[in-house]
C-alpha cells in the first residue's frame, strides 16, 4: 500500500466525519441542543434508567465532559438521578417526563433531517457503506495493533 493512497483515504474518512459533524450539529443547534446534549438524550430515550459507566459506554462523550451535560442537561429539567436499585453506592441517570418530550419530538426529526443526505441511496448502497465500515472497524481495533509498537510502518 502507497502511503498517498493510504493518506488520501485516511482525508476522505475525515472529511465525510466532519461534514457529517456539520449537518448534524447545526441540525441540533436549531433544536436546542448540543450533538452532546442530544447523543445523551437519545441513548436515554425509550430506557428506564442508565448508570454513568454505562451511558458512557453507549455515548461518543469522554468522561470529563459527561458530568458537566448531565449537570446541564438536569438544569433544564430533562434528566434526573435515581438511586440504583442493583447498588445503593451509585446512581441511575434518566429522562423526566420533559425530557421523554424533548427525546420523542427532536429524535425522529433529527433522523429524517440527517437521512435527506442519503436520499438517493440504495438499499445496495447502504449494505456496500456497512461491510466496507464493519471492516475498518474491525482492523483499526485488531489487538496486533496495539502491539505493534511506535516504530512499525507499513509496507509499500
Amino acid at each position: 500500500m502507497s502511503n498517498k493512497r493510504f493518506l488520501r483515504s485516511v482525508r476522505l474518512l475525515a472529511q465525510c466525519y466532519q461534514s457529517f459533524e456539520r449537518l448534524s450539529g447545526r441540525h441540533l443547534r436549531e433544536l436546542g441542543l448540543t450533538p452532546a446534549q442530544f447523543d445523551i438524550v437519545a441513548t436515554l430515550g425509550n430506557l428506564e434508567g442508565l448508570n454513568f459507566r454505562e451511558l458512557g459506554e453507549r455515548t461518543l462523550i469522554t468522561k470529563g465532559t459527561l458530568t458537566g451535560v448531565i449537570g446541564r442537561l438536569q438544569s433544564r429539567g430533562l434528566v434526573e438521578r435515581f438511586p440504583n436499585p442493583q447498588d445503593g453506592r451509585s446512581e441511575m441517570l434518566r429522562l423526566t417526563t420533559a425530557g421523554n418530550d424533548l427525546f420523542a419530538r427532536v429524535f425522529p426529526a433529527h433522523v429524517a433531517h440527517c437521512q435527506q443526505a442519503f436520499r438517493n441511496w440504495s438499499g445496495g448502497d447502504f449494505d456496500d457503506l456497512n461491510a466496507r465500515l464493519t471492516r475498518l472497524r474491525d482492523a483499526l481495533s485488531a489487538p496486533d495493533l496495539a502491539s505493534a509498537g511506535p516504530h512499525s510502518s507499513p509496507q509499500d
